[in-house]
């Protein structure tokens, strides 16, 4: 730089400095105000067409968007919380064996016919739904609807691939034990649900070897029936030709004959878990309580208080811990809900040094929120995030059937959708306070960090409840 262009710089500086208003160049730039924000528009579903067959089978079919294509879904109410004792995780291999080929077209061809359509079929295995799902051009919806039934209706359970698919099973559950998150999540699970389906996460480390066609095809016969099925099609289709398919390719199938999974029973009983991992650098830590399912009034309400607590980027234990104290990168809070159930919980990997700091930090910020009730402009601001995230999580086909699922597990209708924008926006800050009072209370916490026991448990001590060392 010249000197003449230094000069000329410092000239300018100084005129800035002599303006009214100007800012210093070590002052923080000022943010601007952001725009005011439009009121959020509510959801509104789009009519859908409902049936149900003579067998049971419920039907949704729902025009939405003006791109050709259609998603065609089968939810089974059946998944994990379904297996058999000493059989966890007999969902998924059942669900796996389901795209091996059927009665009439083998793996290869059910994938071929799929693309065919410009489209794929998935299976995918949950704790409460199994899904067996495409997404095609819209002329070809009625053949998806005719596919995914074969794929159901008729599974062929090749002997020729069962050993290949347990191994994929076992290298699933070798990866998943080898992260502390996951261990942390199996412990707390198994204290959260103690002695039940829900609070198995994994199968025990030999069980899948043992694990047979007759065991799917008993769980697939039991379980998989029309009765306890939704089909969904979503997206542009020829509603008469699609209705006319779906009659016909589920016409006589039959009902379900095994019980479903028991409701879930949560520990209320304040618990802390420890699990040793010599030498790590950080603790995971997961701390939760049981809460209300969708089916209670306080639900939506509870979705406001957990994103202002740590269920958003902009939430009060996010900022606490992460931003002011940098303990952890990534802390969330979620309400994690399942058929009849529900809980809280707050989850991060935190330095293995301030491991109870954080978890002090985590009750600190409960307990404020216990007391008293969050500034207005703050509970804006998250109402405002919410209600905006809720339309982006139905702008799709996808989106759609993934409500009308949620709404067909908890029993509700179809106004808790168009509904849920006004009921976010009418939380008020009272209302936070009295939900955190009665649904995240402390002293029903279920606790569990992994960690370098040496460098934590003195750390743990005022966590740990009474009487347990």
């Amino acid at each position: 730089m010249t000197i003449r262009r230094t000069y000329s710089l410092i000239t300018a500086s100084a005129l800035l400095a002599l303006l009214p208003g100007a800012a210093r160049a070590d002052e923080a730039p000022v943010k601007e105000k952001p725009p005011e924000l439009d009121a959020p528009r509510p959801f509104k579903l789009p009519a859908p067409t409902r049936f149900t067959l003579p067998n049971g089978l419920k039907v949704s079919m729902v025009p939405y968007g003006t791109v050709p294509k259609a998603l065609v879904r089968l939810t089974v109410q059946v998944g994990n919380a379904d297996d058999p004792a000493g059989q966890t995780w007999m969902a998924d291999l059942t669900g796996d064996l389901l795209l091996e080929g059927t009665k009439t077209r083998s793996a290869t061809r059910i994938a071929q016919d799929a693309a065919s359509m410009g489209g794929e079929v998935a299976v995918q295995a949950g704790e409460n739904l199994t899904t067996v799902a495409g997404e095609v051009l819209s002329e070809f919806a009625p053949a998806m609807v005719d596919l995914v039934a074969d794929v159901v209706r008729n599974p062929a359970f090749p002997d020729s691939e069962l050993a290949r698919l347990k191994a994929n099973l076992e290298r699933r559950l070798s990866i998943a034990k080898s992260q502390s998150q996951q261990m942390a999540l199996e412990a707390f699970r198994a204290a959260m649900y103690p002695g039940q389906p829900y609070g198995r996460l994994f199968p025990a480390a030999d069980a899948v070897k043992g694990y047979t066609l007759a065991n799917a095809k008993a769980f697939w016969s039991g379980h998989f029936g029309a009765d306890r099925s939704t089909l969904y099609v979503v997206g542009v289709f020829d509603a008469k030709a699609t209705e006319a398919a779906i009659r016909k390719a589920f016409d006589g199938w039959g009902k379900a004959t095994a019980a479903a999974a028991p409701a879930p029973k949560a520990a209320t009983k304040r618990t802390l878990t420890v699990l040793d991992r010599p030498g790590a650098s950080q603790s995971t830590v997961i701390l939760g309580m049981p809460v209300v399912d969708p089916s209670s009034p306080d639900y939506v309400p509870l979705v406001v208080t957990n994103a202002l607590l740590g269920g958003s980027f902009g939430s009060r234990i996010t900022s606490n811990i992460r931003e002011q104290k940098g303990y952890t990168y990534s802390p969330f809070s979620q309400v994690s809900v399942r058929r009849q159930g529900a809980y809280w919980s707050e989850a991060a990997d935190v330095t293995t040094a301030v491991t109870g700091a954080s978890i002090k930090e985590i009750f600190g910020e409960i307990d404020r929120l216990r007391a008293e009730p969050p500034a207005a402009a703050e509970l804006k601001g998250i109402q405002n995030y919410l209600a905006g995230t809720f339309v982006l999580q139905n702008s799709s086909r996808a989106g759609i059937a993934n409500q009308l699922q949620f709404l067909a597990l908890h029993g509700l209708p179809d106004s808790y959708l168009s509904g849920f924008v006004a009921r976010i926006q009418a939380v008020t800050p009272e209302e936070i306070t009295h939900l955190a009072k009665a649904y995240i209370r402390p002293e029903q916490t279920t606790l569990v960090v992994v960690g370098d026991r040496k460098l934590i448990d003195e750390q743990l001590k005022p966590y740990a409840p009474a009487g347990q060392p």
